[in-house]
């Protein structure tokens, strides 16, 4: 007789699971299939059963230390790669170029690099590109990800009359009819299109003004006539708002820091 071992086929203990599960829990008929593949193989019935939890077993696809390195402690690999990934960083240029992995690496560890904390040097041959480079993306350290653009976050007010956009433009139109008050001394006015939108519901106040040149007196005026009270009681326009976004204008900045 043979010494090797029997073994059964991975085919054979696919078939005998597939017809156990489609019997009962508490079927006699499981006992026999398990005793046919025991005959036919000629094993006992244990070495089945054990065959069958050996065959849906998970298994790891990974050593015991995956994900964690081998050589150094992750805090001192943690430091070093940041320290790798500032160096790229700073010698980035307009087009896009900057040190490799290999001769940052170099850098640290033949002059180090100043730090908050003194002076850090790697030891030589500590360190390899590949294992940097691997772990600078598991980091999110590597230049992709550092020269991506925050993503942009909506602002929007919870309630109406919370929030309100305000902006001072020329108008298009490009003739009306010279207002009374015009003065000729003082030239032509300019005429803007004063504007607040509400952040929550999108309602828009406007009001043409013709000014001369810069002019506060004319912005608080318009932000005098939104905030008054409406005879329509939806209008969001009623009173102070909780905050007040502002373009760059250097009058609207002085008419909202005299309010």
């Amino acid at each position: 007789m043979s010494s090797r071992r029997k073994s059964i086929p991975a085919d054979s203990l696919l078939q005998l699971r597939q017809r156990l599960d489609r019997l009962p829990p508490k079927s006699p008929e499981r006992t026999v299939q398990i005793a046919m593949v025991a005959q036919l193989y000629g094993v006992s019935a244990t070495t089945v059963y054990r065959a069958l939890h050996r065959l849906l077993r998970p298994r790891t696809a990974h050593r015991r230390d995956h994900g964690r390195p081998r050589v150094m402690s992750r805090y001192e690999l943690e430091h070093y790669c940041e320290l790798i990934a500032a160096l790229k960083l700073r010698t980035t240029n307009k087009a896009g170029r900057h040190l490799s992995t290999g001769r940052a690496i170099q850098l640290l560890e033949e002059f180090g690099v100043e730090t908050t904390q003194g002076l850090v040097r790697a030891p030589a041959g500590l360190l390899s590109v590949p294992t940097v480079n691997r772990w600078l993306s598991l980091y999110r350290l590597d230049q992709p990800r550092l020269l991506r653009e925050p993503p942009a976050a909506r602002f929007q007010a919870d309630y109406s009359n919370d929030c309100w956009q305000f902006d001072m433009s020329p108008s298009d139109l490009k003739h009306i009819d010279r207002p009374e008050w015009v003065d000729p001394a003082r030239g032509e006015p300019t005429l803007m299109l004063f504007s607040v939108v509400d952040d929550r519901s999108g309602v828009a106040w406007q009001e043409y003004r013709c000014v001369y040149g810069e002019d506060a007196e004319s912005a608080l005026r318009f932000l005098f006539n939104a905030m008054s009270a409406k005879t329509r009681p939806d209008c969001p326009f009623r009173g102070r708002p909780k905050m007040l976004y502002l373009d760059n204008g250097p009058v609207v900045k002085a008419a909202c820091s005299a309010m």
